[in-house]
């Protein structure tokens, strides 16, 4: 079963469901990692001063906002959290509307949300009362400190909340250079009829199975292929001390906290702890 990522509750009038929400999205892509064609060493990122090409150490780094070309305001840390929005764990239901009022455009992110106990009941009460009138519920929510836009609708069985766009992230189409052509077009009836045929012999059902991210499979394809044929490049570290930092110090301080833990069980005496520097984690994947 899928990990919650946050609990609340569905609030509207005095109605109160606790839930649970669940993302309805995985991950995809490939994760080609930067490497150094010379040794392969993965290559990681810096915060360079653009101007002078120098790295700039964390404590030198502030926030700051452009109000004009080359003119910033510098915002704290601390106003910064002052104006996040405080996490209430509701989802704050304000409105009930058709969902085919709600553009395209404005659709961001689906998750699930799956009834917690004691509150099943209600739960299905909602998800049925959305079926019947045909309207989706709007409403605001506030995950990890950001504020949302969000859409609950029925699932099947289920009730999803979308995460929408803000109105004010999304452009208009007027930035468009739209001819005449386009906007008031002289069109036939010939040309309409065609083209209404054309669309008719290309309608087809949803089916899921049948789209797939081709260049993703074939670069995985390709993955697949050169480790069968060999074709593997491993870091070769010049120095026997580069190669202590690499992740085989990770598997020893491991394999070491694992000696120490079984003797102090079996002799029953307290081992001391040494105040050593850790070993350094492991490099996370980008997404």
């Amino acid at each position: 079963m899928a990990r919650a990522i946050w609990k609340g509750a569905i609030s509207f009038g005095l109605v109160h469901i606790p839930v649970s929400l669940v993302s309805a999205t995985s991950s995809s892509g490939i994760d080609f990692d930067w490497l150094d064609q010379r040794s392969m060493d993965p290559v990681g990122y810096k915060r360079i001063n653009k101007a002078t090409g120098k790295e700039v150490p964390s404590e030198h780094i502030v926030k700051g906002v452009e109000f004009e070309k080359g003119r910033y305001v510098i915002i704290s840390e601390d106003e910064i959290k002052a104006a996040l929005p405080r996490a209430t764990q509701t989802i704050d239901i304000f409105a009930f509307l058709d969902s085919a009022e709600i553009p395209l455009l404005n659709i961001a992110k689906p998750y699930f949300l799956s009834p917690d106990r004691r509150g099943e009941k209600v739960y299905a009460l909602l998800r049925e009362t959305l079926v019947k009138t045909g309207k989706v519920a709007l409403a605001h929510v506030v995950v990890r400190t950001r504020q949302s836009l969000a859409a609950l609708m029925p699932l099947d069985a289920a009730l999803a909340l979308i995460i929408l766009r803000w109105p004010a992230e999304l452009r208009g189409i007027e930035q468009l250079d739209l001819k005449e052509e386009v906007r008031e077009p002289e069109l036939s009836r010939k040309e309409l009829d065609m083209a209404r045929r054309l669309v008719e012999d290309m309608t087809a059902s949803w089916e899921p199975e049948e789209y797939r991210n081709t260049f993703e499979e074939q670069i995985m394809a390709l993955v697949d292929e050169k480790v069968e044929a060999g074709e593997i490049q491993a870091i070769e570290a010049e120095e026997l001390e580069q190669e202590r930092q690499s992740a085989d110090v990770l598997d020893l301080t491991e394999l070491l906290k694992r000696s120490l833990g079984g003797k102090q069980r079996h002799t029953g005496k307290t081992a001391t702890r040494s105040t050593g520097q850790g070993s350094k984690a492991p490099r996370k994947k980008s997404g």
